[in-house]
């Protein structure tokens, strides 16, 4: 019954939080099957003696896993498309109330004209007295860091 309502008639009469609840309860039943198919594989592998032995067993779960997964993936789509739609229904209604309340306020103009642009000074960076001191610090942080990565 799941899987039936994710079929694309049923979905095109379903709103953005009703795609969010379906998306919810098929995410919940794919983790279910994936958690059923792991704990069964893993069980299995020592009965049967190595994992590739016991890949057969356990093929209802892993194919309900991915039937899921695919499942998941179409609802998805759909979550998106409907929230895409909402967004620009959304951009649309601010960008007509924008229009119509006569899109914003000027701000006023001085008597005396425009005010004079005052220079920014540059950001100081930080630095330790040289470029060179910098970048020696820095290729020795780099080299440290590398050292303990190789251990």
């Amino acid at each position: 019954m799941l899987v039936a309502e994710t079929e694309r008639d049923a979905l095109k009469g379903l709103d953005e939080d009703e795609l969010l609840d379906l998306h919810q309860r098929i995410r919940r039943v794919r983790t279910k099957y994936v958690k059923n198919y792991r704990r069964g594989a893993s069980a299995a592998v020592a009965q049967a003696g190595g994992r590739g032995k016991s890949y057969p067993r356990n093929q209802r779960d892993r194919d309900k896993a991915e039937l899921f997964e695919s499942v998941l993936a179409r609802v998805s789509r759909a979550v998106a498309t409907a929230a895409k739609r909402a967004s620009m229904d959304l951009r649309s209604e601010r960008i007509a109330a924008a229009r119509s309340t006569g899109g914003g306020v000027a701000a006023p103009v001085p008597v005396g004209g425009p005010a004079p642009q005052t220079s920014r000074r540059p950001r100081a960076t930080k630095t330790t007295g040289g470029l060179k001191k910098d970048a020696s610090s820095q290729a020795a942080g780099a080299r440290r860091q590398a050292k303990r990565d190789a251990r």
